[in-house]
C-alpha cells in the first residue's frame, strides 16, 4: 500500500451523501487526483493517504484512497514551510529541512540574530547565510502573517497567494471578513474561506455569513458568465450551500438590495438578482450604445461611395456587401460587422481607415488581448492596442484596483474607433471602453459572433446582434484567395452543422483516425515533434499549438503537456528547472500567462532602454533563464518582451504546448493539432470546434474517431447567458 503526503488544492466533486470526493493532492513531488470516502470536505487540508494507483481510461493517472489521516502542522512544520515558501532567497525545501533539523525551535532566532551558524549546515556559505539573514529581514512582517495563516491550515501556495494580495493587512483583513478570501483570492473557494470562517468563531447563521455566502454565489453566476442569477435559483443554490433555510437567505437578499450590495428587478415576469457591478455596466452599455447610435450621419451614402469608387482607393476591390459595410460603418453612430474566416473583415477594415484618414479624421484600433492587437496591426499596418492599453490602464491607491485613466472625464481622441475581436469583451470590459468614447465618436464592432464568448460576464456581441437596434452588416461570402483553403471551406461547414470534408488531396486540413483512445495521445506527440517538421518544415514550438476541449484525461491539456515537454524538451544536467504546483518549469519550455497582470514590468530583450509594464491572460513565450539563487525566472514572450518572474509569482503562468481552445480565443497560429475524443456534451460543441479550426493559418490536424467530430458537429448547443443587453437595448429603443 502507497503513502502519499500534502495539500488538497481543489475539489472537483463531492458526493454529500456518500461522501465520495475527487480532489487535487499536491505533494513534494506531483500533483495527483485522488478518489475515495471522506467524511467530510477536505478542501484545503494536510492530508496523509495510503492506497494504489490507479488509470483511470477517461481520466488518467489517480489514487484510490483506502485509508486517511488528517496532519495538523506542528510549529516545525510552519517554520520549514515558511523557510521554504519561496520568499526567502536561497532557501528550498532540502534546505528549509536541513534548517529546522539543524536548529528546531531556536532557526527563526539563529537567522535573525547569530546568521553565521547557518554555515554549520553542508551547502550553505558565508554568502548564501547572509543572503538568507537578509532576505529573513526584509520578510519580517511576512514571518507572522504566514505563521498565522498556516495555523488556520491554510497551505503555502496559498498564503503567499493571500499575503500577495493583502499584505500588511492579512491578519485584519481574515479576522474582520474571512470570506473575501473565496470572492478576491484565485484558487480558494467558499468551503475552504467557511472553514477559516469557523476557525474563527463566525456563526453559522450570521447575517454577514449568509451575505458573503449570497455574494459568492452571485459571482459564481459570474465566472460561467451570466450577468444576473434567477432569483428562485439563487435562493435555492445559497441555502443548500450555507445549510441554511431559505427564509434566511431571502431576508439577507432583501436586506442587501435595501443597502444596495446587490439589484433586483423583473424581467419576463420573473425576479432576478444583480451583483451590483454587472447592473451598472449592463445599464451604462445599453445607454452609451444608445448615445452613439442615434447621432444624425455627418457625411452622405453617395460621399461614401464617391471615396470608394475614387482612383486613390482601386487597389482594394470590395463586393456589394463589403461595400455596404464600408458605408454603413462611416455613416453610422454604431456598426457591427460580423463573419466567419474567409470573409473579407480586413478588407472592409483597411477601406474603413482609408476613408476616414481621407477625410482627415483619426481612427483607433483596438482588441482585447495582446494576440489579437498583434494581429490586426500586421494585417493593416496600423498600430493597434489592447483595450486596456488603449484606456490606459493604472491602480488606484490601494494599488489593488484597477482603473482606467481614459473616461468619460478625459475621453479618447479619435473620431473613429474600431474593435477587434468582439466576441472576446465582456460587458465590464464594454461598460468601461464606451465610457472613454465622446458623442460623436464612431464606433465599429468587428467580430465573430459564432465564436465561443467572452470569459468574462456578458454575451456582449450576441446581445447588440440579437437585439436588432444596432446597424449590423452580416458577411457571408468566401472570397477567392480563401475558396482554395480547406480550413476556411470547413469551418464554415460546421458552422452550419455539416461535416468537413477530410484528406482532400494536397489540402491544409486533415483527420486522422485512431481508434485507439490510449494512442491517441503518443500520436499527437509524434506529429508534434516529427511527422509535421518532417514534411513540412515547420518548428514545433515555434510553429505547432496542439489545442485541447479539456484540461485533464489521457488528451486533457495537463497530459499533453507533460508528454510534450519529456519530447522536445526532457530534463537535462545543463538545464535548470523548477517545480511549483502541478508544473515543472524548464528552461526552454513554451509558458503561457494566465492572468492579467498589469503591473509586470518588461524590457525589450534586443533593447533593454525600452521599458514598460503589462502581461496579459493569454500572452506565449519561452523560459530563457531560471535563477535558482534569485529564485527567479527569466520568460521572453513572442513580441520580445522579457519579464523577470519571482518563484512566488509562478501561478500566472503554465505550460503551453497545449492549451484549451477557450485560452486559444483571439489567436492564431501557423498549425493546430487538436484529439477529437469523448468529453463531456457540454465541452464537445460545435462552436468550440469552430473555434478551434478558424485558429490555423496554414494547417489543421485532428486526430481521433469520426462518430465523436460528428457528435460536435450536431450538438450546436450554446449554453445559455443569463443577460439582459438585448432586452435593455430593445426597451429603450421603443422608448424612444
Amino acid at each position: 500500500m502507497e503513502r502519499l503526503k500534502g495539500s488538497i488544492i481543489e475539489t472537483i466533486f463531492r458526493n454529500d451523501e456518500n461522501g465520495y470526493t475527487v480532489a487535487l493532492l499536491e505533494t513534494e513531488d506531483e500533483v495527483i487526483t485522488l478518489t475515495g470516502i471522506f467524511a467530510r470536505d477536505i478542501s484545503g487540508e494536510i492530508i496523509e493517504v495510503f492506497g494504489k494507483r490507479v488509470y483511470h481510461p477517461k481520466y488518467g493517472d489517480q489514487f484510490q484512497v483506502d485509508m486517511y489521516n488528517t496532519i495538523l502542522p506542528t510549529g516545525l512544520e510552519q517554520i520549514e514551510n515558511y523557510l521554504s515558501s519561496g520568499l526567502i532567497k536561497g532557501v528550498g525545501k532540502h534546505t528549509a529541512r536541513k534548517i529546522v533539523e539543524a536548529f528546531k525551535e531556536e532557526t527563526f532566532n539563529i537567522i535573525q540574530k547569530t546568521p553565521e551558524r547557518l554555515t554549520e549546515i553542508e551547502g550553505i556559505g558565508e554568502k548564501k547565510a547572509q543572503m538568507i539573514a537578509k532576505s529573513f529581514q526584509e520578510q519580517a512582517d511576512v514571518k507572522e502573517i504566514m505563521m498565522f495563516l498556516q495555523s488556520h491550515n491554510i497551505s503555502t501556495n496559498f498564503s503567499i497567494r493571500i499575503y500577495k494580495e493583502y499584505g500588511k493587512n492579512t491578519i485584519n483583513v481574515i479576522r474582520e471578513n474571512p470570506y473575501r478570501l473565496a470572492e478576491e483570492i484565485y484558487g480558494i473557494g467558499f468551503k475552504l474561506a467557511d472553514k477559516i470562517a469557523a476557525s474563527l468563531g463566525v456563526e453559522k447563521d450570521s447575517p454577514y455569513r449568509i451575505a458573503s455566502g449570497v455574494k459568492y454565489v452571485l459571482m459564481e453566476y459570474a465566472l460561467r458568465g451570466h450577468t444576473y442569477a434567477p432569483y428562485k435559483s439563487l435562493v435555492k443554490t445559497a441555502a443548500d450551500l450555507l445549510e441554511t433555510s431559505t427564509e434566511n437567505i431571502e431576508d439577507e437578499i432583501r436586506n442587501m438590495a435595501f443597502t444596495d450590495k446587490i439589484h433586483i428587478e423583473t424581467l419576463d415576469s420573473e425576479p432576478v438578482v444583480y451583483y451590483l457591478p454587472y447592473h451598472n455596466a449592463e445599464v451604462n452599455v445599453c445607454k452609451n450604445l444608445i448615445n452613439l447610435a442615434s447621432l444624425a450621419p455627418d457625411i452622405s451614402e453617395e460621399e461614401v461611395l464617391k471615396y470608394l469608387e475614387s482612383d486613390e482607393d482601386k487597389t482594394i476591390a470590395l463586393t456589394d456587401m463589403q461595400k455596404e459595410a464600408v458605408v454603413q460603418a462611416v455613416m453610422n453612430g454604431v456598426t457591427v460587422i460580423t463573419g466567419g474566416p474567409g470573409t473579407g473583415k480586413t478588407t472592409i477594415i483597411l477601406s474603413i481607415i482609408k476613408i476616414f484618414e481621407r477625410m482627415n479624421k483619426k481612427v483607433l484600433l483596438c482588441a482585447p488581448t495582446g494576440r489579437a492587437a498583434k494581429r490586426i496591426t500586421e494585417s493593416t499596418g496600423k498600430e493597434a492596442k489592447t483595450i486596456h492599453r488603449l484606456l490606459e490602464y493604472a491602480y488606484g491607491e490601494d494599488d489593488s484596483n484597477l482603473i482606467f485613466n481614459k473616461n468619460e472625464n478625459s475621453p479618447l481622441d479619435c473620431h473613429a474607433l474600431i474593435v477587434d475581436e468582439m466576441s472576446m469583451v465582456d460587458i465590464l470590459l464594454m461598460n468601461n471602453l464606451l465610457k472613454a468614447l465622446k458623442r460623436g465618436t464612431k464606433l465599429i464592432m468587428v467580430g465573430d459572433v459564432d465564436q465561443l464568448p467572452s470569459v468574462g460576464a456578458g454575451n456582449v456581441l450576441a446581445d447588440i446582434i440579437n437585439s436588432n437596434t444596432i446597424k449590423t452588416i452580416k458577411l457571408d461570402m468566401i472570397f477567392r484567395q480563401s475558396q482554395g483553403s480547406m480550413i476556411i471551406q470547413n469551418a464554415h461547414a460546421v458552422n452550419k452543422g455539416m461535416m468537413p470534408l477530410l484528406n482532400k488531396k494536397d489540402s491544409d486540413f486533415y483527420f486522422i483516425r485512431e481508434n485507439n483512445m490510449n494512442k491517441i495521445a503518443d500520436f499527437i506527440v509524434d506529429l508534434y515533434t516529427n511527422r509535421l517538421p518532417s514534411k513540412y518544415g515547420f518548428v514545433p514550438i515555434k510553429d505547432i499549438q496542439v489545442l485541447s476541449p479539456m484540461k485533464k484525461g489521457d488528451t486533457g491539456v495537463m497530459e499533453l503537456n507533460k508528454k510534450i515537454q519529456a519530447a522536445v524538451n526532457p530534463p537535462s544536467k545543463f538545464k535548470k528547472e523548477k517545480t511549483f504546483g502541478k508544473y515543472t518549469f524548464r528552461t526552454g519550455d513554451k509558458v503561457m500567462q494566465v492572468k492579467n497582470n498589469y503591473q509586470a514590468e518588461w524590457k525589450l530583450a534586443d533593447n533593454s532602454l525600452v521599458r514598460g509594464e503589462g502581461i496579459y491572460n493569454g500572452d506565449i513565450g519561452n523560459i530563457i533563464f531560471i535563477d535558482e539563487i534569485e529564485q527567479e525566472m527569466h520568460v521572453l514572450f513572442d513580441d520580445d518582451k522579457e519579464v523577470v518572474y519571482s518563484f512566488s509569482q509562478l501561478d500566472e503562468l503554465i505550460l503551453a504546448y497545449a492549451t484549451t481552445v477557450h485560452k486559444s480565443q483571439g489567436s492564431e497560429f501557423p498549425v493546430i493539432i487538436m484529439p477529437v475524443v469523448w468529453g463531456p456534451p457540454m465541452l464537445l460543441t460545435r462552436n468550440l470546434l469552430y473555434t478551434a479550426i478558424t485558429r490555423a493559418k496554414k494547417l489543421v490536424v485532428l486526430v481521433g474517431q469520426e462518430k465523436y467530430l460528428e457528435e460536435m458537429i450536431e450538438n450546436n448547443r450554446i449554453d445559455k447567458r443569463f443577460s439582459a443587453l438585448d432586452h435593455r437595448l430593445r426597451a429603450a429603443v421603443e422608448g424612444l
